[in-house]
């Protein structure tokens, strides 16, 4: 065992407050598990513009108390002495204590903390920020990641996660800080240090309601908050907003860390959503919606005409939802925005009804950036942040503002005895058919993410589903005018496109597919059209990539 790792993890040791993480610590290095110290100390977590997130241990490739006062300390510096940070967390193990520790540091480095009541979604954190005028804001919480998992998300003033260079300066800023036992620490009971009650989570709930939902409310819906903190505040929003309550799944309903009745708790992965397609099925549900774990995401699945549900994709309900809030809102000065991963469906809405559009990079802290006037954007991965009066109350992903929103737009359209899949058919006559797919790769060593990235800029490909390749950007020389970003896109023929890049929060290669099959007769015939050139890319791809 290396002697340099026993020195960094008796230096951890020592300043660790946290009985378990000393305890996982002591026990690696009585038994010379230099295994186990490697994983934890030969590498660090690093601070990016989606802040922290990993498993939670200890040492500093881990989530923990050390990790996150470090963080707290170093965003203390940037701020500065004076400046008022709200922090917010979910319900994952430890996320209490890192947000109290959070508030502790802060407090003892001079600024102000308010610390919400208890877990509550991350896009009441985001609200709340604005709200109270704060100048930054924390959520502790690891979204849809696995049980062991857990999260360091910071927002700025404007409500938004942080964006270079912000970022850069807050990771220089902790690389600073010393041993965290020797930080000033506030305490509950310090002036500078509020608990918040519910005034603000009443003040966001009526921000919601007052969106564009229409004025249907007859509507039978089945809903999971996934083990998450989603339940209680959307039950809120529904109850005001005058929607009958929701069928919610009772194996789910309260919040769990670890998660027990899912292998991964993600309404897009494999199995997540059984139970409340059951469920819906039972109850003879309209609509079926669920949120993941911090509920800033919505999911979405409808019945069928011949029985059964099916999930919609992230796209069709970004498209479906888009569409709405155009419809219902107006002025000249309106902006719908979407990522370069997403589907390009919106930017034809958009066209169609004379509204602004724009693509930014992938993740919620670009949408924000798009321009003023914005009142919807997505991303593919089930985040909508919907708005009125050319503004948005969340500028982040709200998965209980889109649940309000499309249980609205569903609502209506069952009062015309029609369902969402009739929407979508409409926008496919309109525009063509837009299908989307994802083709992903998980891998244990990075490495091979890279090497796969290499050999594509190599040797790019020039046909792929049997499709020419027209024109292919490499997005890490910003392409488009967009900032530069580790990705390729590739145009094909057809309209069809593929944009391949590395995950930014797993360890992930990831492969965004999009097919536009022109409808001349039946959808349904597109539609399965789609289907065979999605699969087309797929195969072309999986072999291209070698991994």
């Amino acid at each position: 065992m290396s002697s340099d790792l026993v020195r960094l993890a008796r230096s951890w040791l020592d300043q660790d407050p946290d009985p378990d993480t000393r305890a996982e610590l002591a026990g690696l290095l009585e038994s010379g598990d230099g295994d186990g110290l490697r994983e934890r100390f030969a590498a660090r977590l690093e601070f990016g513009t989606a802040g922290l997130r990993g498993e939670l241990g200890a040492g500093p490739n881990r989530m923990n108390r050390v990790t996150v006062m470090r963080a707290a300390a170093g965003l203390a510096r940037v701020l500065g002495p004076g400046a008022h940070v709200v922090i917010g967390y979910d319900a994952r193990h430890k996320s209490d204590v890192f947000a109290h520790d959070t508030a502790a540091v802060l407090t003892g480095a001079g600024l102000r903390a308010s610390v919400l009541p208890r877990p509550l979604p991350t896009p009441v954190l985001a609200f709340a920020v604005r709200h109270l005028g704060a100048d930054a804001g924390v959520t502790v919480t690891a979204s849809h990641n696995p049980p062991r998992d857990n999260g360091y998300k910071v927002y700025w003033g404007d409500g938004s996660q942080i964006v270079p260079p912000i970022d850069a300066e807050i990771s220089a800023a902790i690389d600073a800080v010393g041993p965290v036992s020797g930080l000033p620490l506030g305490s509950p009971d310090d002036p500078a240090w509020t608990t918040l009650g519910d005034d603000v989570l009443e003040a966001y709930l009526k921000a919601v309601t007052a969106l564009p939902l229409g004025s249907a409310r007859d509507l039978r819906v089945a809903y999971t908050p996934l083990h998450g903190v989603g339940g209680a505040t959307l039950a809120a929003a529904f109850a005001a907003a005058g929607f009958e309550a929701p069928a919610v799944v009772a194996e789910q309903a309260e919040p769990d860390p670890d998660f027990p009745t899912v292998s991964f708790p993600n309404p897009e992965e494999p199995g997540a959503m059984d139970l409340a397609l059951e469920l819906a099925g039972r109850v003879g549900a309209d609509l079926v919606l669920a949120n993941d774990p911090d509920a800033d995401r919505c999911a979405v699945g409808v019945p069928l005409p011949g029985g059964g549900y099916r999930m919609l994709t992230g796209d069709e309900l970004g498209a479906l939802l888009g569409e709405h809030v155009i419809r219902q809102t107006s002025g000249g000065d309106r902006l719908v925005a979407t990522t370069i991963v997403s589907s390009s469906l919106l930017g034809k809405i958009a066209a169609e009804h004379g509204v602004r559009y724009a693509e930014t990079l992938t993740g919620f802290k670009w949408i924000m950036k798009a321009g003023g006037g914005l009142v919807f954007g997505y991303e593919e991965a089930l985040g909508y942040s919907i708005g009125s009066d050319l503004g948005l109350p969340v500028h982040d992903k709200d998965g209980i503002g889109a649940a309000l929103v499309v249980a609205g737009l569903a609502a209506r359209a069952k009062l015309d005895g029609r369902g969402l899949l009739d929407l979508l058919d409409d926008q496919a006559r309109r525009h063509g058919l837009h299908a989307t797919s994802q083709l992903s790769f998980r891998v244990a060593d990075l490495s091979l993410i890279a090497d796969a990235m290499t050999r594509l800029r190599t040797a790019p490909p020039t046909r792929l589903g049997g499709r020419e390749v027209e024109a292919a950007d490499d997005l890490s020389a910003g392409a488009g005018g967009l900032p530069p970003t580790d990705g390729l896109r590739y145009h094909l023929s057809g309209g069809a496109r593929v944009v391949v890049r590395p995950s930014g929060t797993e360890p992930k290669l990831k492969c965004y597919l999009e097919v536009v099959v022109p409808v001349t007769g039946e959808v349904a015939a597109a539609r399965e059209q789609a289907v065979r050139d999605l699969g087309a890319l797929r195969t072309d791809l999986a072999e291209g990539l070698g991994l």
